[in-house]
């Protein structure tokens, strides 16, 4: 089954070749028959890279210590899940799934595109060809994930003990699917400048993509969040880490994509910035597999420090996105620009919203890259953390937040501010509101709190002011008003739940930081600790033993307002001995949307353990807010525009009707 692997990988990497190369012929010539070749040759390197994939997964599920991936990244006491999610817990095998989702969503292309132009879909595939041919030979030179061992050891070295989480099984699946999904961006994009020619179509094909793989990186950059928060023991949520920062800067210029293809696909204006957002989006994505995989980063994140590895994938980045950028300073000044509009206009406000957002990805670019280029240079090391990133990334953030529910209100071409801002009175009133409410009553010492509290509930009120607006509420009667509100575009819903759920996550974020208590102190068996109106009494360490762990595991009673339990938290030490590491297994009781975070510390002698306690208010609006947000795309995708070419159900009918197709 090894082998089998192997020699798919190799066929798969031939036939990128071909996807490469022959489509691209068949354009430029113009024959019908070389540009068919692509769709077929997709579809057959995605089944093959799949076969590929499983091969690699049997290995892990069996214990097959022959082979070096599985020996280095995998145990035979391992739970199952564990095993099969390590698969993609290192380099060689994230890799092998980082080209699988690749080629997977190069299929799609071939399978639901037919109503592509025939050239079009040929030139996207060749692009999506060459950025897997890229990777697949990475892979099969520098990170062969089924090179043999002999003789094969009898056990493995365990799995990163950090790793052997449920995580890993949505984390970077869904983080990939975000990173890879932006490739059909850049694959429309250079198809784009390559024919020369670009229109609406091209943008209401861009956008359901850009849609997808924005929904999918928002759930992993959220899922990774949370990873971190439960099982690093730290209680943060953000770090500003270097590798962080890589995944947020797609996130961040994908956003800006998202709102910039809809300019496109309304007005047909905007193109050119598009076809260029597209290219940069991906290209940071490049640049977040170059930083995890070169080894220039010191991170909990980074997978490899092989400078041969890094070479190659810098070779690759500049191949990508030097040649994309090239390719578009040629090209660009001989598309047409596109149409006009007011600047107080639903356009205006998403120019506005672009101009911000590429402006904080830039500042997010710089203080990651600074130190390592400064290092480069001068040899200093120097760490640029939260500091810089509060006083650069946040301005920028505060007007764009503030602006956030005006853009939809607004009328296309030209619009009204002023009728947009006397529709929002109501959204405006509740924020003040809330603010003034942080301020008197909770925390009147904390401007930062007020404000915040008052902009997250100034986004969640204004997402429901669209929506009440478009429905007709207080103008029509309510039966009417229903019916609007039903009869409301998806993406109109898609719209108001992104802008909703982020909202919801400022909102946690603001609360966490502003009302959050912790306590670090030392407790024996039987004693007990207030914690913001909470009371927890230790009840004792207990050992215990897993799979391929001991642990040492410490029990908190939440006591109740009678003095009797009323719940029970459970934190843990655990050592792994292959690995010779010891990892610490937090305690969480969500109480509402709020939690109670436990920390085990190290034990001394008399008996006592230092424990670190938290109460993080509002904490899980943080992810909830992102899952808020996923749903918004989701319910985006489902809207029938955005479906090439598809008739309405009405006429869909009328046509079933007269007998046609």
């Amino acid at each position: 089954m090894v082998e089998t692997g192997h020699f798919a990988l190799v066929l798969a990497f031939a036939l990128s070749l071909v996807q490469m190369t022959v489509p691209l012929f068949g354009a430029r010539l113009g024959n019908q028959r070389l540009m068919a070749v692509g769709g077929p040759v997709t579809v057959a390197g995605f089944v093959l890279t799949a076969l590929s994939f499983a091969a690699l997964a049997s290995a892990y599920a069996s214990s097959d210590f022959s082979v070096a991936s599985v020996w280095e990244n995998s145990h035979s006491l391992q739970p199952l899940i564990y095993k099969l999610t390590g698969t993609w817990g290192n380099h060689e095998g994230s890799m092998l799934l980082w080209v699988l989702i690749l080629t997977f969503f190069g299929a799609l292309v071939a399978a639901f595109g037919s109503n592509l132009p025939a050239t079009l879909r040929a030139n996207v595939l060749a692009v999506q060809g060459a950025i897997g041919a890229a990777f697949f030979l990475f892979i099969l030179l520098t990170s062969n994930p089924f090179v043999r061992l002999n003789p094969a050891p009898i056990e493995g070295r365990d799995l990163n003990p950090v790793l052997q989480d449920l995580g890993l099984a949505v984390h970077p699946p869904l983080l990939y699917l975000g990173y890879v999904g932006f490739s059909i961006c850049f694959s429309f994009s250079v198809a784009a400048l390559i024919e020369g020619r670009i229109d609406a179509s091209w943008a209401r094909w861009v956008r359901p993509w850009t849609l997808l793989a924005w929904m999918f990186l928002t759930g992993g950059i959220a899922m990774g969040s949370y990873w971190a928060y439960y099982e690093l023991g730290w209680g943060g949520f953000w770090f500003w880490d270097p590798v962080e920062n890589a995944s947020f800067m797609p996130w961040l210029a994908g956003t800006a994509l998202l709102h910039s293809a809809i300019v496109m696909e309304k007005r047909s204006a905007l193109k050119i910035w598009t076809l260029l957002l597209a290219i940069l989006t991906f290209s940071l994505s490049l640049l977040g597999t170059f930083l995890v995989r070169s080894g220039v980063l010191t991170s909990v994140h980074a997978f490899a420090s092989d400078p041969t590895r890094g070479v190659f994938i810098l070779g690759i980045l500049t191949l990508f996105i030097g040649g994309s950028l090239a390719l578009f300073a040629l090209r660009a000044s001989r598309l047409t620009a596109g149409g006009l509009f007011h600047p107080i206009s639903r356009e205006g406000a998403l120019v506005l919203n672009n101009l911000f957002l590429t402006t904080a990805t830039a500042t997010v670019l710089v203080g990651t890259l600074y130190p390592l280029a400064l290092e480069a240079l001068t040899g200093d090391k120097i760490s640029v953390g939260a500091p810089f990133f509060d006083l650069t990334f946040g301005p920028l953030m505060l007007p764009l937040l503030v602006l956030v529910p005006f853009g939809p209100l607004l009328a296309w071409k030209r619009g009204d501010v002023f009728a947009v801002a006397q529709r929002l009175m109501a959204a405006f009133a509740i924020a003040l509101t809330a603010m003034l409410v942080t301020g008197l009553f909770i925390d009147g010492a904390s401007v930062f709190a007020a404000l915040g509290i008052g902009l997250a509930v100034w986004l969640v009120a204004g997402a429901l002011t669209d929506l009440a607006v478009k429905s007709g509420v207080g103008s029509v009667a309510p039966a009417i008003m229903f019916r609007r509100f039903a009869g409301l575009p998806r993406s109109v819903f898609g719209t108001a739940l992104a802008h909703l759920g982020l909202g919801l996550t400022l909102l946690g974020i603001v609360a966490t930081l502003s009302f959050g208590t912790e306590k670090i102190l030392s407790m024996r068996a039987g004693d007990t600790v207030e914690l913001s109106g909470h009371r927890l009494r230790f009840v004792g360490l207990y050992p215990a033993q897993g799979p391929n762990y001991s642990e040492d595991r410490g029990r908190f009673e939440l006591i109740g307002a009678s003095g009797s339990p009323v719940g029970e938290i459970s934190s843990a030490k655990r050592f792994f001995p292959v690995r010779q590491t010891m990892t610490t297994e937090s305690g969480i009781k969500t109480l509402g949307f709020s939690q109670l975070y436990i920390s085990l510390g190290d034990a001394g002698k008399d008996g006592s353990v230092v424990v670190r306690l938290w109460w993080k208010p509002l904490v899980t609006l943080i992810w909830g807010g992102g899952l808020v947000m996923m749903a918004g795309a989701a319910m985006s995708l489902m809207d029938r525009r955005l479906r090439v070419g598809a008739p309405s159900r009405r006429r869909k009918q009328a046509l079933a009707s007269a007998g046609l197709p």
